[in-house]
């Protein structure tokens, strides 16, 4: 039961990732597609309906991740105290600038949300893979299974690094190419005319500058924490689920290439699904890896709630998520096709 839940929260995160991804994409390439007033009500138009609701499974995954592993919950958020409440100001200014831009119709007041919006968006783009990068390379666990990174160190990996070093910049740049991609990507599906264009050629770009940042993130890993091969050594089958990726990502290229925007779409969300899901088989059975003491590592197992909790707390949550995946399709149908400049009135 507790492999299953750990499964559970990674899914849950890995959703968020595709599905707030392309939102974030499209926040970050939005300066570079748009030029009038009207092309940039369409790219608004275009994730409006959908960004609350994409949020929704980020929340859900820390429910569920207090539910199952409240020792893991703790340690995490109280040592990532001040990344998170950076994520929390850039969530918030994400928002406020959705909502706020179009209430005073002056140029300066619209520039300056929009400016606000595409940082934001930027920045949450790079915490989330800094973040990633801290969880597979680790953190100073104490013998209490409480931590405290400051932002940095001395920029390097080691027993006592910050939330910031050279691998966990990489994964953050990292992961702002590939949203930035899934996003341009998105708006080429939902777009037309010579916004179109933009987003098409935007997203070529992005595509190749995300398959060299992934190249690079995939030769650093086992650098920084080489016991992240070891389930994948002792169980080859697994390796189908990397390379499925990197097939995902390449097909996406040249669907991208050959204007298949739905598809090159499809392909760019299962390559973010799948890698994410390559870190989980790589890091299980571990949550927080521990840098001074491989000993003192919260897991799966000593970090989980008790047997009963983890059983009685299945069902209602098979409710919850059939719920909300009923809900999402409802409103993904709903907004299905292009987005046209009327839609943004």
């Amino acid at each position: 039961m507790e492999t299953l839940w750990f499964i559970v929260v990674t899914l849950m995160l890995a959703i968020f990732i595709v599905l707030d991804g392309f939102d974030f994409g499209v926040d970050m390439v939005y300066p570079f597609v748009v030029r009038t007033e009207a092309e940039r009500r369409t790219v608004l138009a275009s994730i409006g309906p959908l960004w609350n609701a994409n949020e929704v499974w980020l929340i859900a995954a820390g429910a569920v991740l207090f539910f199952a592993y409240p020792k893991a919950y703790a340690a995490g958020f109280s040592g990532f105290y001040l990344a998170l409440i950076l994520v929390l100001w850039l969530l918030i200014f994400r928002g406020l600038a959705l909502e706020l831009r179009s209430h005073v119709d002056h140029v300066l007041w619209k520039q300056a949300w929009d400016t606000a919006f595409t940082i934001a968006s930027f920045l949450l783009a790079f915490v989330f893979g800094a973040a990633l990068g801290n969880l597979i390379r680790g953190v100073p666990l104490n013998r209490d299974g409480y931590f405290f990174v400051p932002f940095w160190t001395d920029f390097q990996p080691g027993p006592e690094p910050g939330i910031l070093d050279w691998f966990t910049v990489l994964l953050g740049l990292t992961t702002v190419s590939i949203l930035a991609f899934h996003g341009a990507n998105y708006l080429a599906m939902k777009t037309e005319g010579a916004l179109y264009q933009r987003a098409v050629s935007t997203a070529c770009v992005m595509g190749w500058v995300s398959a060299g940042c992934t190249v690079l993130t995939v030769t650093a890993v086992p650098f920084v924490q080489p016991s992240l091969r070891l389930n994948f050594a002792g169980h080859p089958m697994e390796y189908l689920v990397p390379l499925s990726g990197l097939f995902a990502l390449g097909s996406s290229l040249y669907l991208r290439q050959r204007q298949r925007d739905t598809a090159a779409f499809l392909t760019s969300s299962a390559f973010i699904l799948l890698m994410l899901t390559s870190v989980m088989f790589g890091m299980y059975p571990y949550i927080l890896v521990s840098t001074t003491d491989p000993a003192l590592s919260l897991t799966v197992f000593n970090a989980a709630t008790d047997s009963y909790g983890l059983t009685a707390g299945f069902a209602w949550f098979g409710v919850g998520f059939l719920l909300v995946v009923a809900y999402q399709s409802y409103v993904y149908s709903l907004f299905w096709g292009k987005t046209r400049s009327d839609d943004a009135h």
